[in-house]
């Protein structure tokens, strides 16, 4: 998974809003304020949708009156497959990480749409055809659309955070700089206590 979508998003051509950008300085971070804006978002979204299903999964899929082999084995294909969807829907999101319309250019990027439709495909036969191997069972209709529906929320969600202002200063910037303030504090504590040692040993000397 991790694998396919770092080449679909390897293989996006360069675009004039991307060329326009000053260039960026070997020692600049690598995940900028941007992307870390709509890291923590996501990541804060895809993990309290998951516990919700892990611990409430069953009552909310209607599991109930299912074997408890059965409603778990059903719930945690459900978890799974939603992490997936949300994984191939936020590659489009990653696609313009400080643009709203991540559609942009799309038509132009052929192997991009190839690369997400054989996650796709996969998928699915991962899920309905793959039980033995994934210790996965097959789905629903009703459920694939849930599953679809929680991957597809990542969409508005990425919207809506890129409204978000964020600070042009890296936040790595900031963590240096409580560095170099404890640091400077922790000399200056230490000159403090030698001169006191000092002014005492003379004190002791008269």
């Amino acid at each position: 998974m991790d694998t396919l979508g770092a080449l679909a998003l390897a293989t996006e051509a360069p675009t004039d809003h991307l060329m326009i950008r000053p260039p960026v300085g070997r020692r600049e971070p690598l995940i900028t304020n941007i992307m870390w804006r709509n890291l923590i978002v996501q990541a804060f979204y895809q993990v309290t949708v998951l516990l919700v299903l892990t611990f409430k999964g069953n009552d909310i899929l209607d599991l109930k009156l299912d074997s408890t082999a059965r409603a778990n084995e059903v719930r945690n294909t459900v978890i799974f497959n939603a992490f997936v969807f949300c994984q191939i829907f936020n590659e489009f999101n990653s696609r313009k990480p400080d643009q709203i319309n991540i559609f942009r250019g799309l038509r132009q990027s052929h192997l991009f749409v190839g690369i997400i439709s054989f996650t796709l495909v996969l998928q699915v036969l991962i899920v309905e055809f793959a039980g033995k191997f994934a210790k996965t069972t097959p789905l629903n209709w009703k459920k694939w659309i849930i599953c679809i529906v929680i991957g597809f929320i990542s969409w508005p969600l990425a919207a809506i955070v890129k409204l978000i202002p964020v600070p042009e200063t890296p936040l790595s910037d900031y963590f240096r700089l409580k560095k170099r303030r404890r640091r400077h504090s922790s000399e200056n504590r230490s000159k403090s206590d030698g001169k006191a040692e000092v002014n005492e040993g003379q004190n002791h000397h008269v």
